[in-house]
């Protein structure tokens, strides 16, 4: 290998490089950080972010729930945390979860069909290789959890930084993720919850569209639905991908194969994943629970619409709900106005994020909006452009960061952030 050659390689490198030792850091700090915090300060008690909470908040309101309890890594477990343990250790049935009637057929179903199956899979999956740890099995199971979302989120960097590098440049790639780690809900990406692995396919599969890695797309897309609903919106971008890669000013007759059949097929296996479940017994349960329990649906403009108004009112009566909706606002008009300006220069990138915005604010309740904003991808693209100046660069890191440690530190307390 000549000497250039070598440097080149060398320098090839040194982004990858940095890129991990920012992730490394990131979630040593955060875990820090979570764990020195309630040696500084308590907080009051019950949360009134929204209507619901302060019954959830309370002192004790943890008792009834034994996955939430296990000291180790309990910073990093809360919420929706429990039910991913108890599928992991216990299955869909667990008999220490709580049931749900439908109020149609009087039948009993366990909470934790609300939930999908690939991350509590892959706990259960890495359970065995912590075995010499010698931790309870929620700790193991929790240790698994942290360990699948770390992993998913540093495939979702790398390919965030290929996506944004590809569309502006280097420094952009890695000012990107960044971005992206301090973003306001970023800390769920290094906890018990499904964002680290759905940001690691979801992204994953963008860029390897981009690449026109067609069968690798859509298998890594196709895994997506199976994390969270989200992911069947992964067709959209692969749909677009299939059809940019055609020239259009040709003639078509050549470039209409059989082979670009099949891409175009393959594009929409997100889909398909997803109705695959959703109409097999695990989906309709699944139903049974979004109905019953958590009052969410696909496109429900007039649920969705009551929803934003009750919490609009209830905000202006409460100050933690006013700051939590101006939280929920303002994630909501950042990824809806990135993808706008992405839709021309990035439009599969573009409307993937934009159907995310749609999904998730018509899905009948107004809640949980900056964790669903975290992963829509053109808000990177865009800050990242907006940070080649240095001062929007310091300034949004700053808000973005403390943004990023009160959510951080009131999940830490079990306080209600999404």
């Amino acid at each position: 290998m000549s000497v250039s050659s070598s440097t080149g390689a060398r320098a090839a490198g040194w982004p990858l490089r940095t890129l991990i030792l920012i992730w490394l850091g990131w979630f040593v700090v955060l875990y820090a950080f979570q764990a020195v915090v309630p040696q500084r300060l308590t907080l009051r008690r019950p949360d009134f972010a929204a209507e619901w909470t302060a019954g959830e908040t309370a002192a004790n309101s943890q008792n009834n729930k034994p996955y939430l309890l296990e000291p180790f890594l309990n910073a990093q477990v809360s919420w929706d945390s429990e039910y991913y343990l108890s599928i992991a250790l216990g299955g869909y049935d667990d008999p220490a979860m709580r049931l749900i009637r439908d109020r149609g057929t009087g039948q009993e179903v366990s909470q934790n069909f609300a939930f999908f199956p690939l991350y509590p899979l892959l706990m259960r999956t890495l359970l065995p290789a912590l075995w010499f740890l010698d931790l309870t099995p929620i700790a193991t199971a929790s240790l698994a959890g942290v360990a699948v979302a770390l992993l998913g989120t540093l495939a979702g960097l790398i390919a965030l930084w290929d996506l944004t590098r590809s569309e502006l440049g280097e420094a952009d790639g890695l000012r990107a993720v960044a971005y992206l780690l301090i973003f306001p809900t970023g800390f769920f990406l290094a906890m018990v919850y499904t964002e680290g692995l759905f940001l690691g396919l979801s992204f994953t599969a963008l860029a390897l569209s981009r690449r026109k890695q067609w069968l690798w797309a859509s298998l890594v897309a196709g895994l997506a639905p199976w994390t969270r609903a989200h992911g069947a919106a992964l067709a959209l971008p692969l749909v677009v991908a299939w059809l940019q890669a055609v020239d259009w000013k040709r003639p078509l007759g050549g470039q209409f194969s059989a082979r670009w059949l099949a891409q175009g097929a393959l594009a929409l296996l997100p889909l398909a994943s997803y109705l695959v479940w959703r109409l097999g017994p695990m989906g309709q349960s699944w139903a049974v629970i979004q109905v019953n329990f958590f009052q969410r649906g696909l496109l429900d403009l007039g649920g969705s619409l009551a929803s934003w108004q009750r919490a609009f009112a209830y905000a202006g009566e409460h100050g933690p709900a006013l700051v939590y909706m101006g939280l929920e606002v303002f994630t909501v008009a950042l990824a809806a106005l990135a993808g706008l300006a992405l839709l021309r220069r990035a439009p599969a990138v573009a409307l993937y994020s934009l159907a995310l915005v749609a999904v998730s604010v018509f899905s009948g309740v107004a809640q949980s909006m900056a964790r669903y904003m975290l992963v829509a991808p053109a808000t990177y693209l865009v800050l990242a452009w907006l940070g080649r100046r240095p001062a929007f660069d310091r300034v949004w890191s700053l808000a973005s960061t403390l943004a990023m440690g009160l959510t951080a530190l009131l999940f830490a307390f079990d306080m209600w952030v999404g």
